[in-house]
C-alpha cells in the first residue's frame, strides 16, 4: 500500500489538473455558442450553395470547363481542416482517419488548416502543399477566401486535377460527423455522400420530371459564368467546412475536458478513501506498538 505521503502528493497532482480541465471546459463551453451561432448561419447558404452549383451543372451537362473535366494527369489534393490544438478527444483523428480510408487520396498533397491533422498525415507519405493553420484561431470569411484563391489558380495552372475537403460536420453538442467531400472538378451526377444525386425537378403541373431534359440559359454566356461562379461556390464551401469544424472543435474539447473532470473527481474521492484507510492503519500499529511496549515493561 502507497504511503499517507505518495497518496496526499497524487490527491494534491489531481485536484490541480482537475482545477485546468474545469476551467478549459468553462472556457471551450464560451466559444462553443459562438461557434455554433456562426455555424448556424452560414449552414443554409453552405447547403443551398452546394446544391445550386450541382443543380445548374446538372441541367448543362454539354459545358466544356477544366472545372467539370478537371485534369486526370495532375496530382489529388485535399483541404484538412482540423485544429491547432489537441485535448479534444478524437475529434483530430477522426478526420485523419476518414482521408486515410480514401485510397484514391493517398499521398494527396495537402492544404492544411490545423496542426494536428497536418503533422499526422505529414508522417504517413503525404505532401503538403500550403499551411493555412493560423486561421482555426478564429476563422473569418477572409481566411476562405485567401484559401479559395490559392487551390482555384492551382487548379486552373494544372497543379492539381483533384480537389476535396475533409472536415467535421457540427450535428450538435454531441455528434460531430467526419465529412469528405469532392469539391472540384464538380461532378453533377454525385451528391455530397459521393452517391447518384437525389436532386428531382418539377414541371408546372407538379410532375417530376428528368433534370437535364429542363433548359438552361447563362447570361452571360456559359464560358463566362462559370468562372465567376466556381470561386463564390469554392469560397462558400471551405468557409462552410471552417465554421462547421470550428463548432465541432469547441463542442468535442468541451466534452473532453468534461469527462476528464468528472474522473479526476472520481480519482480524489477513490484517494480519499484509500488515505483514511492508510490513516486508520498507521494509527492502528502505532496503538500496538505502544501496548507491546507498555506489557514488555510491566
Amino acid at each position: 500500500m502507497a504511503s499517507m505521503r505518495d497518496i496526499k502528493r497524487r490527491r494534491a497532482s489531481i485536484q490541480s489538473t482537475g482545477q485546468i480541465t474545469k476551467a478549459m471546459k468553462l472556457v471551450s463551453t464560451v466559444k462553443l455558442q459562438r461557434a455554433k451561432q456562426n455555424a448556424e448561419k452560414v449552414r443554409t447558404y453552405f447547403t443551398c450553395m452546394y446544391e445550386t452549383v450541382q443543380s445548374l451543372l446538372l441541367k448543362s451537362a454539354n459545358v466544356r470547363s477544366v472545372f467539370i473535366q478537371g485534369n486526370d494527369s495532375a496530382e489529388k489534393a485535399v483541404i484538412l481542416v482540423t485544429s491547432n490544438r489537441g485535448l479534444a478527444g478524437g475529434y483530430n483523428s477522426n478526420v485523419v482517419k476518414l482521408v486515410q480510408a480514401m485510397e484514391d487520396l493517398k499521398g494527396a498533397g495537402l492544404y492544411a488548416a490545423g496542426k494536428k491533422g497536418k503533422d499526422a498525415l505529414l508522417k504517413r507519405g503525404y505532401s503538403l502543399k500550403e499551411d493555412f493553420s493560423d486561421c482555426m484561431e478564429s476563422p473569418v470569411y477572409a481566411d476562405a477566401q485567401a484559401i479559395g484563391k490559392t487551390v482555384l489558380s492551382a487548379f486552373e495552372q494544372g497543379r492539381i486535377g483533384e480537389l476535396w475537403i475533409a472536415y467535421t460536420a457540427f450535428k450538435g453538442t454531441m455528434t460531430h460527423v467526419p465529412t469528405l467531400i469532392k469539391l472540384l472538378p464538380v461532378n453533377p451526377e454525385l451528391d455530397r455522400n459521393g452517391e447518384r444525386s437525389s436532386l428531382e425537378m418539377f414541371a408546372p403541373d407538379g410532375e417530376k420530371t428528368d433534370a437535364q431534359t429542363v433548359p438552361m440559359n447563362f447570361e452571360p454566356p456559359v464560358s463566362e459564368a462559370l468562372p465567376m461562379l466556381i470561386p463564390k461556390y469554392i469560397t462558400s464551401m471551405i468557409y462552410g467546412a471552417l465554421m462547421e469544424a470550428h463548432a465541432s472543435e469547441n463542442a468535442a474539447r468541451m466534452q473532453a475536458m468534461d469527462n476528464a473532470t468528472s474522473n479526476a473527481e472520481e480519482m480524489i474521492d477513490e484517494l480519499g478513501l484509500q488515505y483514511n484507510r492508510a490513516r486508520q492503519g498507521s494509527i492502528t500499529q502505532e496503538l500496538t506498538e505502544i501496548i507491546a511496549g507498555a506489557e514488555a515493561i510491566a
